[in-house]
Protein backbone atom coordinates (compact mmCIF):
# COMPACT_ATOMS: atom_id res chain seq x y z
CA UNK A 1 0.00 0.00 0.00
CA UNK A 2 1.71 3.81 -0.89
CA UNK A 3 1.38 5.94 1.76
CA UNK A 4 1.69 10.00 1.33
CA UNK A 5 2.29 13.40 3.57
CA UNK A 6 -0.52 15.55 4.08
CA UNK A 7 1.44 18.07 1.83
CA UNK A 8 1.56 15.77 -1.14
CA UNK A 9 -2.29 14.57 -1.13
CA UNK A 10 -3.14 18.76 -1.05
CA UNK A 11 -1.31 19.35 -3.68
CA UNK A 12 -2.54 16.05 -6.00
CA UNK A 13 -5.91 17.47 -5.40
CA UNK A 14 -4.44 21.01 -6.68
CA UNK A 15 -2.83 19.34 -9.71
CA UNK A 16 -6.26 17.25 -10.25
CA UNK A 17 -8.53 20.63 -10.32
CA UNK A 18 -6.26 22.80 -12.14
CA UNK A 19 -4.01 20.68 -14.18
CA UNK A 20 -6.23 18.00 -15.33
CA UNK A 21 -9.16 20.22 -15.21
CA UNK A 22 -11.40 17.45 -12.97
CA UNK A 23 -14.02 19.45 -10.76
CA UNK A 24 -13.59 19.83 -7.23
CA UNK A 25 -17.06 18.59 -7.05
CA UNK A 26 -16.77 15.64 -8.61
CA UNK A 27 -13.69 14.35 -6.44
CA UNK A 28 -15.80 15.87 -3.53
CA UNK A 29 -19.15 13.91 -4.66
CA UNK A 30 -16.37 10.84 -5.12
CA UNK A 31 -15.29 11.05 -1.38
CA UNK A 32 -18.39 11.28 -0.14
CA UNK A 33 -20.12 8.43 -2.01
CA UNK A 34 -17.44 6.20 -0.98
CA UNK A 35 -17.46 7.02 2.37
CA UNK A 36 -21.30 5.80 2.79
CA UNK A 37 -20.76 3.22 0.70
CA UNK A 38 -18.47 2.06 3.39
CA UNK A 39 -20.64 2.78 6.21
CA UNK A 40 -23.52 1.08 4.73
CA UNK A 41 -21.60 -1.94 4.30
CA UNK A 42 -20.09 -1.66 7.59
CA UNK A 43 -23.38 -0.66 10.02
CA UNK A 44 -26.11 -0.60 7.54
CA UNK A 45 -29.20 -3.19 7.53
CA UNK A 46 -30.10 -2.47 11.03
CA UNK A 47 -33.78 -1.22 12.09
CA UNK A 48 -33.39 2.49 12.70
CA UNK A 49 -30.34 3.39 11.72
CA UNK A 50 -29.80 6.70 12.78
CA UNK A 51 -26.12 8.90 11.85
CA UNK A 52 -25.12 12.39 12.90
CA UNK A 53 -22.42 13.47 10.95
CA UNK A 54 -20.21 16.50 12.60
CA UNK A 55 -19.04 18.78 9.58
CA UNK A 56 -16.19 21.60 9.89
CA UNK A 57 -16.75 24.66 7.35
CA UNK A 58 -14.10 23.23 4.67
CA UNK A 59 -13.91 20.66 2.32
CA UNK A 60 -14.12 18.02 4.93
CA UNK A 61 -17.65 19.00 6.12
CA UNK A 62 -18.42 18.95 2.34
CA UNK A 63 -17.38 15.50 2.28
CA UNK A 64 -20.04 14.98 5.06
CA UNK A 65 -22.62 17.10 3.12
CA UNK A 66 -22.26 14.13 0.20
CA UNK A 67 -22.40 11.50 3.06
CA UNK A 68 -25.69 12.81 4.54
CA UNK A 69 -27.32 13.03 0.78
CA UNK A 70 -26.38 9.16 0.18
CA UNK A 71 -27.45 7.98 3.77
CA UNK A 72 -31.03 9.69 3.49
CA UNK A 73 -31.72 8.18 0.12
CA UNK A 74 -31.07 4.93 1.48
CA UNK A 75 -33.62 5.83 4.23
CA UNK A 76 -31.40 6.47 7.20
CA UNK A 77 -32.40 8.98 9.91
CA UNK A 78 -29.46 11.56 9.64
CA UNK A 79 -28.40 14.98 11.57
CA UNK A 80 -26.07 17.41 10.22
CA UNK A 81 -24.35 19.61 12.68
CA UNK A 82 -22.13 21.94 10.81
CA UNK A 83 -19.79 23.77 13.31
CA UNK A 84 -19.99 27.14 11.72
CA UNK A 85 -22.62 29.67 10.84
CA UNK A 86 -24.38 29.27 7.36
CA UNK A 87 -22.98 32.58 5.64
CA UNK A 88 -19.12 30.61 6.61
CA UNK A 89 -19.69 27.41 3.94
CA UNK A 90 -18.24 28.67 0.28
CA UNK A 91 -17.31 26.51 -2.74
CA UNK A 92 -18.40 22.94 -3.30
CA UNK A 93 -19.05 22.36 0.26
CA UNK A 94 -22.18 24.90 0.50
CA UNK A 95 -22.91 23.80 -2.90
CA UNK A 96 -23.48 20.23 -1.66
CA UNK A 97 -25.23 21.91 1.41
CA UNK A 98 -27.84 23.41 -0.16
CA UNK A 99 -28.98 19.95 -1.71
CA UNK A 100 -29.84 18.90 2.20
CA UNK A 101 -33.39 19.31 3.43
CA UNK A 102 -33.03 21.92 5.88
CA UNK A 103 -34.82 19.62 8.94
CA UNK A 104 -31.58 17.85 8.83
CA UNK A 105 -29.10 20.39 9.16
CA UNK A 106 -28.49 22.19 12.36
CA UNK A 107 -25.35 25.30 12.86
CA UNK A 108 -23.48 25.55 15.78
CA UNK A 109 -20.63 27.64 15.60
CA UNK A 110 -20.22 28.75 19.23
CA UNK A 111 -18.61 26.99 22.05
CA UNK A 112 -21.42 25.34 24.38
CA UNK A 113 -23.92 25.22 21.85
CA UNK A 114 -23.08 21.90 20.70
CA UNK A 115 -23.10 19.89 23.99
CA UNK A 116 -26.37 22.17 25.00
CA UNK A 117 -28.76 21.49 21.84
CA UNK A 118 -27.41 17.95 20.25
CA UNK A 119 -25.44 15.65 22.80
CA UNK A 120 -28.58 13.79 23.45
CA UNK A 121 -28.44 13.17 19.25
CA UNK A 122 -25.25 12.26 19.86
CA UNK A 123 -25.70 9.62 22.31
CA UNK A 124 -28.56 8.00 20.53
CA UNK A 125 -26.73 7.99 16.71
CA UNK A 126 -26.18 4.29 15.83
CA UNK A 127 -22.94 5.88 13.73
CA UNK A 128 -21.35 9.61 14.17
CA UNK A 129 -19.62 10.32 11.15
CA UNK A 130 -16.27 12.80 12.33
CA UNK A 131 -16.18 15.07 8.98
CA UNK A 132 -14.92 18.19 11.09
CA UNK A 133 -11.34 18.90 9.69
CA UNK A 134 -9.10 16.67 7.38
CA UNK A 135 -5.29 16.31 7.00
CA UNK A 136 -4.71 20.30 6.87
CA UNK A 137 -4.91 20.62 10.49
CA UNK A 138 -1.52 21.75 12.33
CA UNK A 139 -2.23 23.21 15.39
CA UNK A 140 -3.86 21.93 18.74
CA UNK A 141 -7.71 21.82 18.53
CA UNK A 142 -10.08 24.35 20.29
CA UNK A 143 -13.07 26.01 20.79
CA UNK A 144 -16.59 23.96 19.44
CA UNK A 145 -14.31 21.48 17.70
CA UNK A 146 -12.15 20.50 20.55
CA UNK A 147 -16.36 20.29 22.18
CA UNK A 148 -17.06 17.93 19.33
CA UNK A 149 -14.22 15.54 19.42
CA UNK A 150 -14.83 15.01 23.39
CA UNK A 151 -18.88 14.64 22.62
CA UNK A 152 -17.77 12.11 19.83
CA UNK A 153 -15.46 10.25 21.86
CA UNK A 154 -17.86 9.75 24.51
CA UNK A 155 -20.59 9.02 22.02
CA UNK A 156 -21.66 5.00 22.22
CA UNK A 157 -22.83 4.43 18.16
CA UNK A 158 -19.28 3.53 15.61
CA UNK A 159 -17.47 6.31 14.86
CA UNK A 160 -16.66 7.02 11.06
CA UNK A 161 -13.77 9.11 10.47
CA UNK A 162 -13.87 10.98 6.95
CA UNK A 163 -10.20 10.73 5.66
CA UNK A 164 -7.95 10.94 8.68
CA UNK A 165 -9.79 11.69 12.53
CA UNK A 166 -10.04 14.95 13.39
CA UNK A 167 -7.21 16.03 16.09
CA UNK A 168 -4.60 13.67 14.20
CA UNK A 169 -1.72 15.29 12.18
CA UNK A 170 -2.36 14.12 8.67
CA UNK A 171 1.68 13.79 8.44
CA UNK A 172 3.20 13.00 11.95
CA UNK A 173 0.51 11.20 13.40
CA UNK A 174 1.16 13.60 16.45
CA UNK A 175 -2.53 14.10 18.72
CA UNK A 176 -3.21 18.19 18.10
CA UNK A 177 -4.43 18.38 21.85
CA UNK A 178 -7.14 16.04 21.38
CA UNK A 179 -8.35 13.53 18.91
CA UNK A 180 -11.49 11.41 17.65
CA UNK A 181 -10.89 7.86 18.27
CA UNK A 182 -12.53 6.03 15.24
CA UNK A 183 -13.99 2.82 14.48
CA UNK A 184 -13.20 3.20 11.05
CA UNK A 185 -11.75 5.92 8.81
CA UNK A 186 -12.02 6.18 4.99
CA UNK A 187 -9.29 7.75 3.01
CA UNK A 188 -9.22 9.42 -0.22
CA UNK A 189 -6.64 8.05 -3.03
CA UNK A 190 -3.50 6.71 -0.24
CA UNK A 191 -2.93 5.99 3.02
CA UNK A 192 -1.84 9.17 4.75
CA UNK A 193 1.37 8.68 7.50
CA UNK A 194 -0.85 10.18 9.83
CA UNK A 195 -2.88 7.18 10.02
CA UNK A 196 0.41 5.13 10.45
CA UNK A 197 2.50 6.37 12.87
CA UNK A 198 1.74 6.53 16.54
CA UNK A 199 0.06 7.71 18.20
CA UNK A 200 -2.63 8.25 15.32
CA UNK A 201 -2.16 4.75 14.45
CA UNK A 202 -4.08 3.50 17.58
CA UNK A 203 -7.26 6.98 16.57
CA UNK A 204 -7.79 5.12 13.14
CA UNK A 205 -9.45 1.98 13.73
CA UNK A 206 -9.80 0.13 10.43
CA UNK A 207 -8.43 1.84 8.11
CA UNK A 208 -9.90 1.79 4.15
CA UNK A 209 -8.84 3.66 1.11
CA UNK A 210 -10.91 4.65 -1.47
CA UNK A 211 -10.42 5.78 -5.03
CA UNK A 212 -11.88 9.13 -5.97
CA UNK A 213 -10.56 9.74 -8.99
CA UNK A 214 -7.36 11.18 -8.94
CA UNK A 215 -5.78 10.84 -12.21
CA UNK A 216 -3.55 7.16 -12.54
CA UNK A 217 -0.70 9.13 -13.40
CA UNK A 218 -0.64 11.69 -10.72
CA UNK A 219 -0.93 8.55 -8.31
CA UNK A 220 2.13 7.24 -9.68
CA UNK A 221 4.16 9.85 -9.46
CA UNK A 222 2.88 10.79 -6.18
CA UNK A 223 3.71 7.89 -3.53
CA UNK A 224 5.91 9.00 -0.76
CA UNK A 225 6.04 5.64 0.59
CA UNK A 226 5.45 1.85 1.03
CA UNK A 227 2.96 0.59 3.94
CA UNK A 228 4.19 -2.85 4.33
CA UNK A 229 1.22 -5.81 4.74
CA UNK A 230 0.17 -9.31 3.67
CA UNK A 231 -0.89 -7.88 0.56
CA UNK A 232 2.16 -5.64 -0.30
CA UNK A 233 4.76 -8.26 0.97
CA UNK A 234 3.29 -11.37 -0.24
CA UNK A 235 3.92 -11.31 -3.84
CA UNK A 236 7.99 -10.72 -3.14
CA UNK A 237 7.77 -14.72 -1.62
CA UNK A 238 8.36 -17.07 -4.01
CA UNK A 239 7.57 -21.12 -3.86
CA UNK A 240 10.46 -23.31 -3.89
CA UNK A 241 11.22 -25.39 -6.69
CA UNK A 242 10.01 -29.16 -5.95
CA UNK A 243 13.77 -30.55 -7.48
CA UNK A 244 15.52 -27.92 -5.14
CA UNK A 245 17.86 -29.20 -2.46
CA UNK A 246 19.72 -27.18 0.67
CA UNK A 247 22.99 -26.24 -1.84
CA UNK A 248 19.95 -23.96 -3.72
CA UNK A 249 19.61 -21.59 -0.73
CA UNK A 250 22.58 -20.61 0.29
CA UNK A 251 25.06 -20.79 3.52
CA UNK A 252 25.31 -18.07 5.99
CA UNK A 253 27.76 -17.03 8.17
CA UNK A 254 27.29 -15.69 11.65
CA UNK A 255 29.46 -13.53 13.63
CA UNK A 256 27.86 -13.38 16.98
CA UNK A 257 28.31 -13.96 21.31
CA UNK A 258 30.36 -13.59 23.83
CA UNK A 259 30.62 -14.80 27.72
CA UNK A 260 27.28 -13.85 29.15
CA UNK A 261 25.81 -13.39 25.50
CA UNK A 262 25.54 -16.93 23.74
CA UNK A 263 21.62 -16.32 23.64
CA UNK A 264 22.20 -13.53 21.04
CA UNK A 265 24.23 -15.72 18.70
CA UNK A 266 22.06 -19.46 19.41
CA UNK A 267 18.78 -16.30 18.43
CA UNK A 268 20.20 -15.64 15.21
CA UNK A 269 21.36 -18.97 14.32
CA UNK A 270 18.78 -20.59 14.66
CA UNK A 271 16.28 -17.95 12.90
CA UNK A 272 18.37 -18.33 10.20
CA UNK A 273 17.49 -21.99 10.12
CA UNK A 274 13.84 -21.24 10.42
CA UNK A 275 13.86 -18.72 7.50
CA UNK A 276 14.93 -21.09 5.08
CA UNK A 277 18.38 -20.48 4.76
CA UNK A 278 20.15 -23.76 3.21
CA UNK A 279 23.01 -23.89 5.70
CA UNK A 280 23.82 -22.06 8.59
CA UNK A 281 27.21 -21.62 10.31
CA UNK A 282 27.93 -19.90 13.63
CA UNK A 283 30.76 -18.81 14.36
CA UNK A 284 31.37 -18.13 18.11
CA UNK A 285 34.15 -17.67 20.78
CA UNK A 286 35.62 -20.97 21.66
CA UNK A 287 35.18 -20.15 25.47
CA UNK A 288 31.08 -20.49 25.01
CA UNK A 289 31.96 -22.76 22.05
CA UNK A 290 30.24 -25.56 24.15
CA UNK A 291 27.17 -23.62 25.27
CA UNK A 292 25.98 -23.37 21.62
CA UNK A 293 26.87 -26.65 20.24
CA UNK A 294 24.00 -27.67 22.77
CA UNK A 295 21.67 -24.59 21.79
CA UNK A 296 22.20 -24.78 18.27
CA UNK A 297 21.09 -28.50 16.62
CA UNK A 298 20.51 -27.63 13.36
CA UNK A 299 23.29 -24.96 12.81
CA UNK A 300 26.69 -25.34 12.28
CA UNK A 301 28.95 -24.02 14.68
CA UNK A 302 33.09 -23.04 14.52
CA UNK A 303 34.80 -22.00 18.10
CA UNK A 304 37.08 -18.95 17.18
CA UNK A 305 40.49 -18.23 19.22
CA UNK A 306 39.37 -15.91 21.96
CA UNK A 307 42.86 -16.42 24.25
CA UNK A 308 40.58 -17.95 26.76
CA UNK A 309 38.80 -14.08 27.51
CA UNK A 310 35.27 -15.31 25.76
CA UNK A 311 35.31 -12.35 23.26
CA UNK A 312 36.13 -12.03 19.61
CA UNK A 313 39.52 -10.90 19.04
CA UNK A 314 41.59 -10.43 16.32
CA UNK A 315 43.28 -13.71 16.68
CA UNK A 316 40.27 -14.81 15.02
CA UNK A 317 40.46 -13.15 11.54
CA UNK A 318 42.29 -15.94 9.74
CA UNK A 319 39.58 -18.49 10.46
CA UNK A 320 36.88 -16.12 9.43
CA UNK A 321 38.71 -15.44 6.12
CA UNK A 322 38.71 -19.13 5.79
CA UNK A 323 34.98 -19.41 6.55
CA UNK A 324 33.81 -16.54 4.63
CA UNK A 325 34.86 -18.89 1.46
CA UNK A 326 31.57 -20.33 -0.11
CA UNK A 327 29.66 -18.37 1.96
CA UNK A 328 26.53 -16.11 0.76
CA UNK A 329 25.64 -13.69 3.27
CA UNK A 330 27.39 -12.48 6.76
CA UNK A 331 25.76 -11.72 9.51
CA UNK A 332 27.85 -9.76 12.27
CA UNK A 333 27.11 -8.11 15.91
CA UNK A 334 24.74 -9.77 18.00
CA UNK A 335 25.91 -10.09 21.66
CA UNK A 336 29.61 -9.59 20.74
CA UNK A 337 30.12 -6.40 23.31
CA UNK A 338 32.31 -3.54 23.28
CA UNK A 339 36.08 -4.20 23.65
CA UNK A 340 38.63 -2.75 21.79
CA UNK A 341 39.84 -5.41 20.32
CA UNK A 342 36.16 -6.94 19.15
CA UNK A 343 35.69 -3.14 17.66
CA UNK A 344 38.72 -3.71 16.03
CA UNK A 345 37.98 -6.73 14.49
CA UNK A 346 34.22 -5.64 12.93
CA UNK A 347 35.44 -2.49 11.23
CA UNK A 348 38.01 -4.98 9.71
CA UNK A 349 35.45 -6.94 8.33
CA UNK A 350 33.43 -3.80 7.18
CA UNK A 351 36.45 -2.65 5.49
CA UNK A 352 37.07 -5.74 3.57
CA UNK A 353 34.23 -8.35 3.33
CA UNK A 354 32.55 -8.46 -0.25
CA UNK A 355 29.32 -10.58 0.57
CA UNK A 356 26.21 -8.85 1.84
CA UNK A 357 26.24 -8.47 5.79
CA UNK A 358 23.58 -7.62 7.93
CA UNK A 359 25.39 -5.81 10.92
CA UNK A 360 23.66 -5.25 14.26
CA UNK A 361 23.47 -4.49 17.88
CA UNK A 362 27.36 -4.11 18.90
CA UNK A 363 28.57 -4.30 15.33
CA UNK A 364 26.35 -1.45 14.99
CA UNK A 365 28.58 0.41 18.47
CA UNK A 366 31.44 -0.79 16.85
CA UNK A 367 30.65 1.53 13.35
CA UNK A 368 29.49 4.60 15.84
CA UNK A 369 33.26 4.09 16.98
CA UNK A 370 34.33 5.38 13.55
CA UNK A 371 31.32 5.89 10.93
CA UNK A 372 34.03 6.53 8.56
CA UNK A 373 34.65 2.64 8.11
CA UNK A 374 31.34 2.29 6.00
CA UNK A 375 32.94 5.18 3.59
CA UNK A 376 35.53 2.08 3.07
CA UNK A 377 33.26 -0.61 2.89
CA UNK A 378 33.91 -3.38 0.43
CA UNK A 379 30.44 -5.08 -0.02
CA UNK A 380 27.77 -2.97 -2.00
CA UNK A 381 24.85 -4.80 -0.36
CA UNK A 382 25.05 -3.64 3.83
CA UNK A 383 21.63 -3.86 6.03
CA UNK A 384 22.28 -2.08 9.25
CA UNK A 385 19.28 -2.89 11.85
CA UNK A 386 19.39 -0.05 14.71
CA UNK A 387 16.96 0.33 17.41
CA UNK A 388 16.90 3.78 18.26
CA UNK A 389 19.37 4.21 21.06
CA UNK A 390 21.85 2.70 18.34
CA UNK A 391 20.74 5.06 15.57
CA UNK A 392 21.23 7.45 18.09
CA UNK A 393 25.04 6.55 18.27
CA UNK A 394 25.59 6.24 14.40
CA UNK A 395 24.35 9.64 13.71
CA UNK A 396 26.45 11.21 16.90
CA UNK A 397 23.31 13.01 18.22
CA UNK A 398 19.73 12.49 19.71
CA UNK A 399 17.02 10.75 17.82
CA UNK A 400 13.82 13.23 17.65
CA UNK A 401 10.77 12.06 18.69
CA UNK A 402 8.41 12.31 15.84
CA UNK A 403 8.35 9.29 13.22
CA UNK A 404 8.24 10.86 10.41
CA UNK A 405 11.78 12.71 11.36
CA UNK A 406 13.00 9.11 12.18
CA UNK A 407 11.75 7.86 8.51
CA UNK A 408 13.84 10.79 7.15
CA UNK A 409 16.79 10.40 9.07
CA UNK A 410 16.91 6.67 8.08
CA UNK A 411 16.48 7.96 4.56
CA UNK A 412 19.27 10.64 4.91
CA UNK A 413 21.88 8.19 6.86
CA UNK A 414 20.87 4.96 3.83
CA UNK A 415 21.94 7.59 0.97
CA UNK A 416 24.87 9.34 2.57
CA UNK A 417 26.39 6.31 3.61
CA UNK A 418 25.23 3.49 0.67
CA UNK A 419 23.41 0.96 3.08
CA UNK A 420 20.11 -0.50 3.77
CA UNK A 421 18.79 0.90 7.19
CA UNK A 422 15.99 -1.09 9.49
CA UNK A 423 15.20 1.15 12.04
CA UNK A 424 13.12 -0.30 14.89
CA UNK A 425 10.72 0.22 16.65
CA UNK A 426 6.79 0.56 16.71
CA UNK A 427 6.53 0.78 12.81
CA UNK A 428 9.79 -0.49 12.03
CA UNK A 429 11.13 1.97 8.79
CA UNK A 430 13.17 0.58 6.14
CA UNK A 431 15.40 2.67 3.99
CA UNK A 432 17.11 2.02 0.95
CA UNK A 433 20.37 3.89 -0.69
CA UNK A 434 18.29 5.24 -3.55
CA UNK A 435 16.14 6.75 -1.60
CA UNK A 436 13.21 4.01 -1.16
CA UNK A 437 11.31 4.13 2.08
CA UNK A 438 9.05 1.60 3.99
CA UNK A 439 6.85 1.22 6.84
CA UNK A 440 6.10 -2.32 8.66
CA UNK A 441 2.35 -2.79 9.57
CA UNK A 442 3.21 -6.04 11.44
CA UNK A 443 3.88 -7.01 15.02
CA UNK A 444 2.62 -5.84 18.87
CA UNK A 445 3.95 -4.43 21.95
CA UNK A 446 4.51 -7.46 22.88
CA UNK A 447 7.57 -8.02 21.17
CA UNK A 448 9.05 -5.31 23.47
CA UNK A 449 11.98 -7.48 24.97
CA UNK A 450 15.30 -9.16 24.99
CA UNK A 451 16.28 -11.30 21.70
CA UNK A 452 13.64 -9.62 19.02
CA UNK A 453 16.69 -8.16 17.51
CA UNK A 454 18.28 -11.25 16.79
CA UNK A 455 15.61 -12.91 15.66
CA UNK A 456 15.25 -10.37 13.19
CA UNK A 457 18.94 -10.19 12.18
CA UNK A 458 18.59 -14.25 11.16
CA UNK A 459 15.23 -13.90 9.44
CA UNK A 460 16.98 -11.17 7.27
CA UNK A 461 20.28 -12.89 7.00
CA UNK A 462 18.34 -16.03 5.68
CA UNK A 463 16.69 -13.81 3.15
CA UNK A 464 19.50 -12.45 1.55
CA UNK A 465 20.91 -15.83 1.88
CA UNK A 466 18.68 -17.31 -0.26
CA UNK A 467 19.00 -14.47 -3.16
CA UNK A 468 16.21 -12.15 -2.57
CA UNK A 469 17.91 -8.58 -2.75
CA UNK A 470 18.42 -6.51 -0.09
CA UNK A 471 15.85 -4.05 -0.24
CA UNK A 472 13.39 -7.58 -0.58
CA UNK A 473 15.10 -9.08 2.57
CA UNK A 474 14.60 -6.17 4.56
CA UNK A 475 10.43 -6.24 3.78
CA UNK A 476 10.16 -9.33 3.68
CA UNK A 477 12.27 -10.10 6.96
CA UNK A 478 10.82 -6.78 9.05
CA UNK A 479 7.13 -7.73 7.84
CA UNK A 480 7.48 -11.83 8.49
CA UNK A 481 9.19 -11.04 11.98
CA UNK A 482 6.40 -9.02 13.19
CA UNK A 483 3.97 -11.39 11.82
CA UNK A 484 5.53 -14.37 14.08
CA UNK A 485 4.99 -12.14 16.81
CA UNK A 486 0.99 -11.61 16.10
CA UNK A 487 0.79 -15.07 15.49
CA UNK A 488 2.09 -15.43 18.76
CA UNK A 489 0.17 -12.28 20.77
CA UNK A 490 -2.92 -14.49 19.31
CA UNK A 491 -2.28 -17.84 20.80
CA UNK A 492 -1.06 -16.60 24.30
CA UNK A 493 -1.40 -12.81 24.86
CA UNK A 494 1.29 -9.83 24.60
CA UNK A 495 2.61 -10.42 27.76
CA UNK A 496 5.50 -12.30 28.48
CA UNK A 497 6.33 -13.52 24.19
CA UNK A 498 9.92 -14.91 24.43
CA UNK A 499 12.08 -14.16 21.11
CA UNK A 500 12.12 -18.12 21.04
CA UNK A 501 8.46 -18.27 20.60
CA UNK A 502 8.53 -16.23 17.48
CA UNK A 503 11.43 -18.73 15.95
CA UNK A 504 9.39 -21.70 16.47
CA UNK A 505 6.58 -19.66 14.22
CA UNK A 506 8.51 -18.52 11.42
CA UNK A 507 7.32 -21.31 8.87
CA UNK A 508 3.74 -20.83 9.57
CA UNK A 509 4.42 -16.76 9.28
CA UNK A 510 5.95 -17.90 6.01
CA UNK A 511 3.42 -20.25 4.75
CA UNK A 512 0.76 -17.33 5.53
CA UNK A 513 2.08 -15.06 3.10
CA UNK A 514 3.09 -18.15 0.61
CA UNK A 515 -0.73 -19.32 0.38
CA UNK A 516 -2.81 -15.63 0.92
CA UNK A 517 -5.27 -15.83 -1.66
CA UNK A 518 -5.13 -13.35 -5.10
CA UNK A 519 -1.40 -13.37 -5.25
CA UNK A 520 0.71 -13.27 -8.25
CA UNK A 521 3.71 -14.76 -7.71
CA UNK A 522 7.21 -15.29 -9.79
CA UNK A 523 7.57 -19.00 -11.07
CA UNK A 524 9.58 -21.05 -8.42
CA UNK A 525 13.38 -21.05 -8.84
CA UNK A 526 16.98 -22.15 -7.14
CA UNK A 527 19.03 -19.57 -5.82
Amino acid sequence: MKVVTAHTMQELDRRAIFEYGIPGRELMESAGRGCAEHILAAYGGRHGNHAVILAGKGNNGGDGYVIARHLLEKDWRVLVIVLARREEITGDALTNLVLLPDESVSFCPAEGELTENHSDDLQQATVVVDALLGTGLKNDLQGVYLEAVVLINAAPGKVVAVDIPSGVHGTTGRILGQAVKADLTVSFAFAKLGHLLYPGAEQTGRLVVIDIGIPPQLMAAAADYDYLNEKAVAPLLHPRDRQAHKGNFGHCLIIAGSTGKSGAAALVANSAVCSGAGLVTLATPETIHPVLEIKTTEAMTVPLPDAGSGYLTSFGLPLIEKLLVGKTALALGPGIDRRPDTVSLVQRLVETVTLPMVIDADGLNALADDITILQHKKSANIILTPHPGEMARLLGTALPDMAVIRISVAQDFARSYGVYVVLKGARTIIASPDGQAAINGSGNPGMASGGMGDVLTGVITALVCQGYSPWQACQLGVFVHGLAGDIVATEKGEIGIRASDLIAVLPLAFNRLLHLPGIVRPAPART
